[in-house]
């Protein structure tokens, strides 16, 4: 067993691990209208430069939380962060939208490897207080870094360039990886079995297809063909859309995963997911509630950069300053969760969280329109970012906490599966939801005027949506209305998507209620070490 110092010091070293990952999803929000500036990606390729980063990582958790309990948590965790500083590199040179997206999925399988470690690695070295403690670090962590990133990018974006949005993460991981070598121990599980391939490949096929047809439905159509897709010569034969037929591979990979996993597990072998953890009622309605939360938890930040730079004309700085109420928010709540939490059962501080954050993310959308100031913005997210702050290490405690330590990698990387299939789901869906909205909007706006031919209203609706807001800013030396309309268009979008978040972040309210609200006491503070546990330097 680990000395007591060498124990929390190891905490702050995940923590900062933990860090690069949540910084890294979160610091290119502000960056976008910048990289489609200088790249000129499309509306589709900026929901894919943030989904392809949050598919791969919810698709390889569940792969590398087992791997990383066989092989050792230290080791997986020291290869994820390399894998994440090197492919930073990759994004920070990027020439094209194409290699900022391929660049994003090998941070991606990087940050699959990090996050499952790093809860792992809390559950199996600490006990009793101490392990709720170190779940409230972890989860404050989160909260707190999903807001300190867009100041960061928004000052990094604007003194210097958003390639150093990436760029940053490389003396990050140098520190990180000095830190786990001196004072984070291996730890593994010498029986852990072997690994699933088959389950491995379905849930990979299940998440990716979902997701990819939750973002280009929009573009292809969501039953007829909109838009023909091709592959070099080959174009696609059929007059309905490839949309559906994604659909169908995402449902079959999905009863095909769990129907595979149950039998392997009955025969005694090892499985992509521990079936028989969702036996645990803790661990099943935790899960449950986990997934619908991160729906709607981090819609907001996807769109609200976007409409503050290009509605309101805020530069990057500018837009982080303002997302920074969150983390402000964040902060504030991890000192009330630290003072009554051992006086107030988790699962309510969760369903408080849950409650705040829909309320924040619900005042936003009410408050947002061409003309908003931006004080009205902070308030809501203030909210919000208390509500994450309540919510988040709570929930991740409440999944885990009666989930055996010799299965605390599987455990942890469902869980955390749970949240990044969940992120993906909300990211595609909610910038649907935004981009469609406001073509829509702007269509019925430009609808009655006789001053433009349709054919230009069609271009302008393409460019604006297309460009992801980009092109507004430019209307304005061609139509003062236009522009205006534009602007209001992309408002109700944005407004939209606010609304959107809400919705979800009450059905994951509602989920909670399956959860024991009963306060547990804690283990005793000398509690045994679990068996099996092979900790060593």
């Amino acid at each position: 067993m680990t000395s007591s110092r060498t124990k929390w010091l190891g905490l702050v070293v995940i923590s900062l691990a933990v860090s690069l990952i949540i910084v890294d999803s979160t610091i290119v929000n502000v960056a976008i209208p910048s990289i489609v500036d200088e790249l000129a990606i499309t509306s589709t390729q900026v929901q894919w430069v943030q989904e392809s980063y949050t598919l791969v990582f919810a698709a390889l958790l569940l792969m590398f939380g087992t791997l990383a309990d066989r092989f050792g948590r230290r080791r997986m965790l020291l290869i994820g962060v390399v894998i994440f500083a090197l492919s930073s590199v990759l994004a920070a040179a990027a020439r094209s939208g194409d290699l900022l997206i391929g660049s994003r999925v090998l941070q991606g399988v990087g940050g699959a490897m990090i996050l499952p470690s790093t809860l792992s690695v809390i559950n199996a070295t600490f006990r009793g207080r101490d392990r709720a403690i170190a779940f409230a670090v972890w989860g404050s962590t989160i909260g707190g870094m999903a807001a300190v990133g867009p100041v960061l990018g928004g000052w990094l974006t604007t003194y210097f360039s958003w390639r150093w949005a990436f760029g940053i993460n490389v003396p990050l991981g140098v520190v990180i990886v000095v830190g786990v070598l001196f004072f984070v121990l291996e730890s593994r599980e010498p029986g852990a079995r072997g690994l699933d391939l088959v389950g491995a490949v379905l849930s990979i096929v299940a998440s990716g297809t979902l997701v990819f047809g939750l973002i280009e439905g929009r573009t292809y159509g969501w039953w007829l063909a909109d838009t023909v897709p091709d592959i070099g010569s080959w174009s696609w034969p059929f007059d309905l859309s490839p949309i559906p037929i994604v659909f169908l591979i995402a449902a079959l990979a999905l009863i095909g995963f769990v129907l595979w996993g149950i039998r392997r597990e009955r025969a005694g072998r090892p499985t992509m997911l521990a079936f028989g953890l969702f036996t645990i009622p803790s661990f099943r309605n935790g899960n449950i509630a986990a997934l619908i939360v991160s729906l709607g938890e981090y819609g907001v930040i996807l769109s609200l950069p976007l409409w503050l730079q290009n509605v309101l004309g805020y530069d990057a700085l500018q837009t982080g300053y303002v997302i920074l109420a969150l983390a402000i928010g964040s902060f504030v709540a991890s000192g009330f969760a630290g003072s009554f939490g051992n006086r107030i059962s988790p699962v309510w501080i969760v369903r408080m969280g849950i409650l705040a954050e829909m309320v924040g993310v619900a005042a936003v959308g009410l408050v947002i329109a061409p003309d908003t100031q931006w004080w009205s913005i902070a308030i809501g997210l203030f909210v919000y970012g208390f509500g994450i702050g309540l919510a988040t290490a709570q929930l991740t405690g409440v999944v885990l906490k009666d989930v055996p330590v010799e299965q605390s990698g599987q455990g942890s990387g469902t869980q955390s599966t749970a949240r990044q299939v969940g992120s993906a789901l909300g990211i595609a869906i909610l910038g649907t939801v935004l981009f469609t909205s406001v073509g829509a909007s702007l269509e019925t706006r430009l609808a009655d005027n006789d001053t433009i031919p349709d054919a230009v209203k069609t271009q302008i609706v393409d460019a604006v949506v297309d460009s992801a807001g980009n092109a507004i800013p430019g209307l304005d030396n061609r139509s003062a209305e236009v522009a205006a309309e534009a602007r209001a268009a992309f408002s109700d979008g944005t407004r939209y998507s606010a609304f959107a978040a809400a919705c979800f972040l009450a059905l994951g309210l509602l989920a909670t209620l399956r959860l024991d609200g009963r306060r547990q006491e804690y283990e005793g503070e000398h509690a045994a070490e679990p068996a099996g546990t092979d900790a060593v330097r």
